[in-house]
């Protein structure tokens, strides 16, 4: 058939809806004939092989019927779908063998009806819906690995849901939230996007703020340097809401990389340890040799010696007396961070321990060993630790160096 055009209102509206809902105009066009398809093989029980296009210049509406071209009549298993080739050929002379014909419906568009009309409307209204869904869910899945700011909506036992606008919520579960962290309604947060599911109700976003992404894209945000690349992020080990470190390293002469992320008088890193509910962050300098990279690793204390097992990826380090327990840090956790930063297990003794044993009167050793898998896994509770020393054994789980 060669319908009665759509009159150019609706045409206008086609386009109207391609700009308020951002659907392109050819998924409408292609909704519009989908919805009139199957009101078409609802009303005049029509086979599944019928097709409607519609052109989106004039709204002309055609409908046809496509069907498999066969070379006999033996071959045709159901009339109403397969065609032999000498038939098709009188309408397309074109086509062959296992091609496809379209033949003219003689049926004009008021043969449709008011019922079919109203049934192309409901489907349309329905598909036009989950069109606009993609849309948004193609919108907001390109934000994967991104901090966005929602609105908390409301609070319950397991997550917070915030509204991001345009009808999309994100779920930020207990375990991504930051400990002793609260939580208002109207408040605005910033979430780092792990996931963006599909779901009859639209997209929905599972979120993070104690994820390692969360503080990187933080520093890409607040240090312009990290952000254009003068300053890359090497390494990052973080343990949420406590203590992070973060390895960075200049890619060009002149430009201090501590002092860029650290900012004037600590200002960049106080703004994003204040939006980590006061997570301490320590910024320390990559560099290629794994004994200077594990000493800076170890900051705020001073190392005096490192001695690398490059067999066994074990850096032997040696401090002050009084700077054992700040090199541990409170439960072993400097030490811990420092192992996961740098990817070698950190065997740390004082210069007193180091004297005893040379003299043959060392302590027992103490040590503190985490064992966890490449992922974010939390590591074990360390033990007691003397003032011997203190081995943080761990997997290196930082981020992949760039």
């Amino acid at each position: 058939m060669r319908g009665e055009a759509v009159n150019r209102d609706f045409i206008g509206a086609l386009l109207q809806l391609n700009a308020e809902k951002g659907v392109p105009q050819e998924v409408l066009i292609h909704t519009l004939e989908q919805a009139i398809e199957s009101a078409y093989r609802r009303n005049a029980d029509a086979p599944e092989n019928v097709v409607v296009t519609v052109d989106p210049e004039t709204g002309e509406i055609s409908v046809h019927r496509e069907y498999e071209v066969v070379a006999t009549e033996e071959e045709i298993e159901d009339p109403e779908l397969q065609m032999v080739v000498a038939e098709a050929q009188k309408h397309d002379s074109a086509t062959g063998v296992g091609g496809k014909v379209r033949i003219p419906e003689n049926v004009t568009q008021a043969q449709l009806g008011r019922i079919a009309a109203q049934t192309a409307g409901q489907v349309y209204r329905q598909r036009l819906r989950e069109a606009e869904r993609d849309v948004v869910y193609q919108q907001y899945a390109s934000r994967e690995g991104e901090i966005m700011t929602g609105v908390v909506h409301r609070t319950t036992d397991q997550a917070v849901v915030l509204d991001m606008g345009k009808g999309v919520e994100a779920v930020l579960a207990v375990s991504e939230q930051l400990p002793g962290e609260a939580y208002r309604i109207g408040q605005h947060l910033k979430a780092y996007v792990l996931e963006v599911r599909r779901t009859t109700r639209g997209p929905v976003i599972v979120a993070s703020r104690t994820h390692r992404g969360f503080l990187r894209r933080l520093m890409e945000m607040e240090i312009p340097e990290i952000y254009n690349g003068t300053v890359v992020i090497r390494g990052l080990a973080r343990e949420a809401g406590s203590r992070s470190k973060v390895a960075v390293e200049s890619r060009q002469a002149g430009v201090d990389a501590k002092g860029a992320a650290v900012g004037q008088r600590g200002a960049r890193i106080q703004a994003i340890v204040a939006e980590l509910n006061g997570e301490k962050v320590d910024v320390v300098l990559w560099d290629e040799d794994p004994a200077r990279f594990v000493a800076e690793a170890l900051s705020p204390a001073e190392v005096l010696s490192v001695r690398v097992d490059e067999e066994h990826k074990i850096a032997n380090v040696v401090v002050p007396e009084r700077q054992l327990s700040l090199a541990i840090g409170k439960e072993g956790q400097n030490a811990r961070l420092a192992a996961k930063l740098t990817g070698w297990r950190i065997d740390i003794r004082s210069d007193a321990g180091v004297a005893a044993a040379a003299a043959g009167d060392e302590p027992a050793e103490a040590h503190v060993s985490e064992q966890h898998d490449e992922a974010d896994g939390e590591p074990e509770t360390p033990g007691s630790v003397d003032d011997a020393g203190v081995t943080a054994e761990a997997p290196a789980d930082a981020e992949a160096t760039t």
